[in-house]
């Protein structure tokens, strides 16, 4: 033996039980491999072992699903967030235009109600723009954006498809104030159409009602009737329907009737209204022709001749007297 070797060491029984025991392990375990393979046998308990694993393997992906579904839902919150502004907004830009093209049709059948009416009754008009509307009780007036330097007058009558309105009292080169039927300043002759009874129409400061006063208790009249221009005074042609008898009653007195007249004109509505070019003038033999008017600025009163075959030519009456009597 070398001088430098050591002495032997002893082997200890520990090691060589452990040396057994392991050696005993892997022929058992290469004999539970070989069987398996075989046989198949531990299958059922792999799989039941599975079952049992199962819940635990699902814990264990629980916080990295948990992760993974927030990071989704806030992706996806922001996107839907931001579909939902842009929707939001298409939606706005959607209803302003057929806001605009609802009021370009409503414009557009008020247009073509305008020239039927002019059509129809073979009328000289000119088509004139509102620009700016006064309802005030004490002032019922239209401003037009039409002026002297676009043929409007003084004194020329104002019409819309559904009929009289009012008449044109101050114009500028650019513009031109109307004067309503219902301002407290303005009445009109007017007659029935069933019967031709002849009566005066008053403005009262409402956009919906006119009155008639002092109506004799035999004439008639009745709830219904059309109301129209006379002719009488010769501010406005004859034959434009001016209203609709809404009502009667009796004043004080009883010893005569008042009537209430809605208005045959839309005077709070549209964008547009006719100005009359021109006016008849009768011919003493029953028929009719049509002369321009004269510009007239005064206030004077006039009424048709009794023996004439129609309605006279327009005499100026912006602004008829109450205390004339009714035709």
């Amino acid at each position: 033996m070398p001088s430098y070797a050591g002495p032997p060491v002893a082997s200890r029984p520990g090691e060589v039980t452990s040396t057994l025991r392991l050696l005993a392990y892997l022929a058992l375990a290469i004999a539970l491999i070989v069987l398996d393979h075989r046989g198949g046998w531990l299958h059922q308990l792999r799989d039941q072992a599975s079952v049992i694993t199962q819940p635990l393997w699902w814990l264990a992906g629980l916080p990295g699903r948990l992760g993974t579904r927030m990071q989704d839902d806030a992706v996806s919150r922001s996107r839907l967030m931001e579909e939902n502004r842009e929707l939001r907004n298409d939606l706005l830009i959607a209803n302003a235009r057929l806001t605009r093209l609802q009021t370009a049709a409503t414009d557009n059948t008020q247009l073509r109600a305008l020239l039927g009416a002019a059509e129809s009754r073979g009328l000289d008009v000119q088509l004139a723009p509102i620009l700016n509307i006064d309802l005030d009780p004490t002032r019922q007036r239209l401003v037009l954006d039409a002026g002297g330097s676009d043929g409007a007058r003084v004194g020329q009558a104002v019409i819309d498809a559904g009929g009289l309105m009012g008449q044109i009292i101050r114009t500028t080169p650019a513009h031109s104030t109307v004067l309503l039927l219902t301002d407290p300043d303005h009445a009109v002759p007017v007659m029935i159409a069933r019967n031709g009874v002849r009566l005066i129409a008053y403005g009262r400061g409402r956009g919906d009602l006119l009155e008639l006063a002092d109506i004799p208790l035999n004439s008639g009249v009745a709830v219904g009737d059309l109301l129209v221009t006379s002719g009488l005074g010769g501010r406005f042609p004859a034959g434009f329907p001016v209203g609709t008898v809404a009502a009667l009653r009796t004043d004080d007195s009883h010893a005569f009737l008042i009537g209430d007249v809605k208005p045959a004109a839309q005077l709070d509505r549209g964008r547009n209204v006719l100005l009359l070019k021109s006016r008849e003038r009768g011919t003493g033999n029953g028929e009719w022709e049509d002369v321009p008017s004269k510009p007239e600025g005064g206030e004077t009163n006039g009424s048709a001749p009794e023996g004439s075959a129609g309605p006279q030519a327009p005499v100026a009456d912006s602004r008829p007297a109450a205390e004339e009597p009714a035709p």
